[in-house]
């Protein structure tokens, strides 16, 4: 057969494309919603990380996982927790934003190589004992779960509710993400005239830049390639 494996590679191609643009869709929704709302979006991490804490705190007690990866899972968060302070403006530069990417991958890792690691077997048991009869093993279900919820879900949700210094216009609290307070306040009195300019139009979420940014550089590209014509071309 040649004709057949063309197609399933057709469809595993335009499979993949559409279920790309399906996640891009949702992202870009949920930042515009963070950008309609961001008290509550703000009230909403926070308590997702106070639950989140309060989730390890029994899994190493009730369920006796590892303190020190316990540890680190609840100063990771506490670390997150620094990222609300100026809500939703952040500055890609700064040391706890920095610190809170490095944590979200330690965590990754030392998570991945604990579940990964074969629990420890008694010596009294060692010859007998299959690690396939355990039933206290994590199934692919919880261990998924608990990578979701305790280790992605509050770094994926900054990324989507935070917004990049050079995304933001001049507005009421974006000197820290921009780092010029004066052309902030001159820009923000002459905006102020109309408050649901600035607040709408004041912020970009980081994953809505880099969306418009991808699709952007696509167009270009394609233009760039003769696929079609365009006023703007990169090269």
């Amino acid at each position: 057969m040649w004709v057949l494996p063309l197609v399933g590679y057709a469809g595993v191609f335009f499979g993949f494309g559409f279920l790309t643009l399906a996640i891009a869709s949702g992202l870009y929704y949920l930042s515009e919603l963070v950008e309609e709302h961001t008290i509550f979006a703000k009230k909403l991490l926070s308590r997702l990380i106070y639950a989140i804490i309060a989730i390890q705190i029994f899994l190493a007690v009730v369920d006796r996982f590892p303190i020190s990866l316990s540890l680190l899972s609840i100063g990771s968060h506490a670390i997150y927790a620094g990222n609300l302070r100026h809500f939703p403006s952040v500055r890609l530069a700064d040391p706890i934003f920095l610190l809170s990417c490095v944590l979200v991958i330690l965590n990754h890792f030392f998570w991945f190589r604990h579940f990964s690691t074969p629990p420890a077997i008694s010596p009294s048991r060692s010859r007998t004992a299959n690690r396939y009869d355990y039933t206290d093993i994590p199934s692919f279900t919880e261990i998924a779960s608990f990578f979701g919820i305790c280790v992605w879900l509050v770094p994926f949700a900054m990324f989507v509710s935070l917004s990049a210094g050079e995304n933001i216009l001049p507005s009421m609290g974006s000197e820290y993400a921009t780092g010029d307070s004066g052309r902030s306040s001159g820009a923000t009195n002459k905006l102020g005239v109309n408050g649901s300019q600035s607040r709408r139009g004041g912020a970009k979420g980081l994953v809505k830049a880099a969306i418009d940014g991808t699709f952007q550089w696509v167009g270009e590209l394609a233009e760039g390639l003769g696929l079609w014509r365009g006023d703007k071309r990169r090269f």
